[in-house]
């Protein structure tokens, strides 16, 4: 397809691996021959459209979200009180670095 947008409307293997290899990627020579062959004779353009109708068809997308959790059952009468939560950590100090952002 970059052949193609680049302005070679029928790629041979060696342009394709020129690209493939331009992109750091390692061309396997007898896969390249097949899809070569395979897209002899058509045209990009008709090749996405096809894609692109085949692709309407796969379920993309998920099923929504989960419904929330439950809300938590009312204590029962005369329970242990609940433990109290722990105390925050201070407040860290701004260390003076030498510099204001603002001078």
């Amino acid at each position: 397809m970059l052949c193609v947008l680049g302005g070679n409307a029928s790629p041979d293997a060696a342009a394709v691996k020129k690209v493939l290899t331009a992109g750091g990627v390692e061309a396997d020579d007898a896969a390249l021959t097949r899809v070569i062959e395979s897209l002899k004779g058509k045209s990009i353009n008709d090749l996405v459209e096809a894609g692109t109708k085949k692709m309407a068809s796969v379920p993309s997308g998920g099923g929504g979200g989960g419904g929330g959790a439950a809300a938590p059952a009312a204590a029962a009468k005369g329970a242990a009180p609940a433990k109290a939560a722990k105390a925050a950590p201070p407040p860290e100090e701004e260390e003076d670095m030498g510099f204001s952002l603002f001078d």
